[in-house]
């Protein structure tokens, strides 16, 4: 394996550049959208197969969770396979999976197929952000990683809302039967004009390393699912996919031999995932800050479509209507941002979006039982305007802190722990409203369990307001020493 110092930059011209970028962007458009698409689908396939929330839940806790156990690896398969074939495995994965949902006949199928959708997925994240993080300069991200920011937030934002017409049109499965021939074009034209970008690499994979990480990272989501499933729909028995809550336990001593394993794997050049990258100061304050507002952002998408179908009564079709503006406002609004960011950098962007994030969540945590479909439209908007703030500066700051041959690990290690919060904040949320609402709730006693859920995301955006304090800009000379390097290549 060469070392650090030795990686050149891969060379590309400034059109390859350009393909490479749109192709990756708009796959990994589709195969994040999936992430939270099921979200309003819940109510209604709640109803269709007979399941309580606490197992419908697991459409978007197993997608994620899939995705925090494959994204480690991912550093080792992009050195394997490189650009090209490392992008035919994870769309024909997101494919298969695809294929398989929209003819699932039981729940458990379909859940499985989910599963074989976010292993798809979770390669195509890291490999969308260490692509770009290698090609683009670093004082042109900004404007790039806005750009992007249209994948990273926008997507998940607008799945809710998707599916929300798509439902109103027909089944459940017409989800999947829209998305299917998209992904297949895009599996197409990837392999069809997708240039290689970097070289292969001959590298073991650490095989310890991957089951502590799946023990470690699943365990801890699966344990934390478990508080909530005291109880089904009327009073039914616990749901037989929530493991108890000691999963949680084993989970930490996994992870704890996990970090070990990594740190003595990094003095023989050759980790799963290099954890050195949490000296960086920067990065971990970004990373702290990404991790809970992507907690907050995938809970509400999952909390609002329960409150206002059970709740308030409104169609599928309504709920995604009034979601779609707040995803229309993160999307205007990303290479705005972005462009703000080469501008004046990342903290007075980070520190509004934080603060506005903690009030936000805490309004609907007040308001939520008072007030009627406008007010969630106006607080979802202000949810949505905070956290573009957030993510393109974050990104874009947190992995320009790290060396260049650390960016794939950077953004591994950012990319799988989002999920795993994104995971536990939608399962801990589930389990906090499923609690507080109890055995068949009424609207009110629904509408306080999801309150209760807001408190909770309340409380983690808190954290937030100070992580971000810690972010910083990349200094002026690095991008300097950055285009050089990649005038020498």
């Amino acid at each position: 394996m060469p070392s650090p110092a030795a990686a050149p930059h891969p060379v590309t011209t400034p059109a390859q550049t350009t393909l490479v970028l749109r192709v990756l962007t708009v796959a990994t458009f589709v195969v994040i959208l999936n992430e939270t698409i099921m979200n309003n689908a819940i109510p209604p396939l709640m109803d269709h197969f007979g399941v309580p929330e606490t197992s419908a839940q697991w459409l978007t806790t197993a997608f994620m969770l899939t995705m925090a156990v494959v994204i480690p690896m991912t550093g080792w398969i992009m050195q394997r396979l490189a650009t090209r074939r490392t992008f035919a495995m994870a769309m024909g994965l997101f494919t298969l999976g695809t294929a398989i949902a929209a003819a699932a006949p039981t729940f458990e199928v379909l859940v499985a197929a989910r599963v074989v959708q976010a292993a798809g997925t979770a390669v195509m994240i890291p490999l969308l952000m260490t692509t770009l993080m290698n090609l683009v300069p670093v004082a042109d991200r900004g404007r790039t990683m806005g750009n992007v920011s249209l994948v990273i937030a926008v997507a998940p934002a607008m799945g809710p809302a998707v599916s929300g017409v798509l439902l109103q049109l027909g089944s459940w499965r017409l989800i999947f039967l829209a998305v299917l021939p998209i992904a297949a074009i895009a599996l197409w034209l990837g392999l069809a004009r997708l240039p290689e970008v970097g070289e292969r690499e001959d590298s073991a994979l650490d095989v310890p390393s991957v089951l502590l990480a799946t023990i470690g990272f699943g365990g801890i989501v699966y344990g934390l699912s478990g508080l909530g499933g005291g109880h089904g729909e009327g009073g039914a028995p616990a749901d037989p996919l929530v493991a108890p809550a000691p999963a949680a336990g084993v989970a930490a001593v996994a992870l704890v031999l996990f970090v070990l394993r990594q740190r003595a794997l990094t003095r023989t050049g050759d980790p799963l995932m290099d954890l050195r990258t949490l000296r960086h100061r920067s990065f971990t304050a970004a990373f702290v800050t990404m991790c809970l507002g992507f907690a907050a952002l995938i809970s509400s998408v999952i909390l609002l479509p329960i409150h206002l179908q059970k709740g308030l009564g409104l169609t599928t079709l309504e709920t995604g209507l009034l979601l779609i503006p707040g995803g229309l406002l993160m999307g205007l609004l990303g290479p705005r941002i972005g462009r703000a960011y080469d501008r004046v950098g990342a903290r007075p962007l980070v520190v509004p979006g934080s603060i506005g994030l903690t009030l936000s969540l805490a309004l609907f945590a007040l308001l939520v039982p008072h007030v009627g479909p406008w007010v969630v439209l106006a607080l979802h908007m202000l949810l949505s305007l905070s956290l573009s703030l957030l993510f393109t500066p974050l990104f874009t700051a947190g992995l320009g802190a790290l060396p260049q041959h650390l960016y794939a690990h950077g953004s591994a290690l950012l990319g799988s722990s989002q999920q795993v919060f994104g995971a536990a904040g939608t399962a801990t949320s589930i389990a906090v409203m499923s609690l507080v609402a109890g055995a068949d709730p009424s609207a009110a006693e629904r509408a306080s369990g999801v309150q209760a859920g807001f408190v909770l995301l309340t409380v983690l955006a808190a954290v937030t307001i100070g992580s971000c304090l810690l972010v910083e800009t990349p200094a002026a000379e690095t991008a300097t020493e950055h285009d050089q390097t990649l005038v020498d290549a």
